[in-house]
């Protein structure tokens, strides 16, 4: 079911709003995790815990898959980059020489691990639009109060993961002129700092004030622009539009609502940023345990407890990496999904619809007191 393509009764009509005084309405119907009716910030936030409990296997193993097949490939490009430069980075770190190395052999090293960098970028990309474009497959289910699988999730997700993708990295580009222009104030920070330490020059002090006035230029707009678009996944997904299309759709429904769409999905974010923060503080602490009765058993500079307690840091490492990523990328887009469906139902009356497609019987209208 796409919420945008079926010509739903009703679908361009706003929303009729509150009976009037002395008319007398029942609750509006409730077949999944929201009732489907104008939300507040209680039923977005409590329909996106729903739906994680009720289709955790669904969103956690769905999510655990694809950041897995991303590790697996970040992780193979990264040993093919080791061993392509292995003879170089040996006798880089075994430099003993007066004067520094060369550029030609640095040069090579650098580049080689940027490339690598920057295909992790590409492939992280890759796999937050797939989660992304999960939520909303997800979350249709959820709201009509339909079983899922991973197969059916899947299906969605298939078609739409290069619009999502697209959405995807046109916000990305948009955020990152800040962060861009706050990684060279912060540059020229370090690059004064040590002009200063050195010769008491601050030619470089230009950096600071570019970066800095940049940023608060950049900034407001970047944000701005990232509420107005924070739709077009869900979008792409419900209503199956290319990542163009969604994000001019996003900016349509956001109109009006910009501060409210902006508040729910900033707490969204701080709740799963909180909630990632603790479970990876729990994970470092269990990461402890099992060095503690190996160091006890194994005398000091042993090998077996120094590879214990690299593998298992590495380990929780992972795990705490992945717990993280999945709360941060899933519980937000979720909320922001509901936002969407929230949105919907109040400027274009798409509760009748839902209800229909539910399988809900058609409500009658409210009569007045007395009537």
């Amino acid at each position: 079911m796409a919420y945008g393509n079926t010509p739903y009764p009703g679908g361009n009509t706003p929303y009729p709003g509150p009976p009037a005084w002395g008319a007398w309405a029942p609750p509006p119907p409730r077949p999944g995790v929201i009732p489907l009716g104008p939300l507040g910030l209680g039923e977005i936030l409590g329909g996106a815990f729903a739906t994680i409990g009720r289709h955790w296997k669904q969103l956690l193993g769905f999510a655990l898959a694809v950041y897995g097949v991303a590790l697996v490939v970040f992780g193979g490009a990264l040993a093919l980059a080791y061993l392509s430069v292995k003879g170089e980075l040996h006798r880089l770190l075994d430099w003993s020489g007066e004067s520094a190395p060369s550029s030609d052999q640095v040069v090579p090293l650098v580049a080689t691990f940027a490339g690598v960098y920057v295909f992790g970028i590409v492939v992280l990309l890759v796999a937050n639009a797939v989660v992304y474009a999960s939520c909303p497959a997800v979350l249709q289910d959820a709201v009509l109060g339909r079983p899922s699988s991973i197969g059916a999730v899947w299906r969605r997700v298939r078609p739409r993961a290069w619009a999502v993708l697209g959405t995807v990295v046109i916000t990305a580009l948009i955020t990152a002129v800040p962060l861009v222009l706050m990684a060279l104030a912060f540059i020229g920070v370090v690059v004064t700092m040590i002009a200063l330490a050195a010769d008491g020059s601050g030619e470089w002090g230009w950096l600071i004030l570019v970066g800095f006035l940049g940023m608060l230029a950049t900034g407001p707009v970047a944000v701005w622009l990232w509420v107005r678009f924070s739709f077009a996944p869900a979008v792409a997904v419900f209503e199956g539009q290319g990542a163009v299309g969604a994000l001019a759709r996003s900016a349509q429904l956001v109109r009006g609502a910009w501060w409210r769409v902006f508040g729910i999905a900033l707490l969204a974010f701080v709740m799963a940023a909180a909630a990632s923060y603790l479970i990876q503080l729990v994970f470092q602490l269990l990461s402890l345990l099992p060095t503690g009765p190996a160091s006890l058993s194994e005398q000091p500079g042993d090998s077996g407890v120094a590879l214990t307690i690299v593998l298992t840091t590495m380990v929780f490492g992972l795990l705490t990496t992945l717990v993280g990523q999945i709360l941060t990328s899933a519980f937000p887009q979720l909320v922001v999904a509901l936002l969407y469906v929230d949105q919907r139902i109040r400027k274009e009356n798409l509760a009748p619809a839902l209800a229909e497609a539910a399988g809900l019987p058609p409500q009658q209208p409210p009569a007045a007191y007395g009537v």
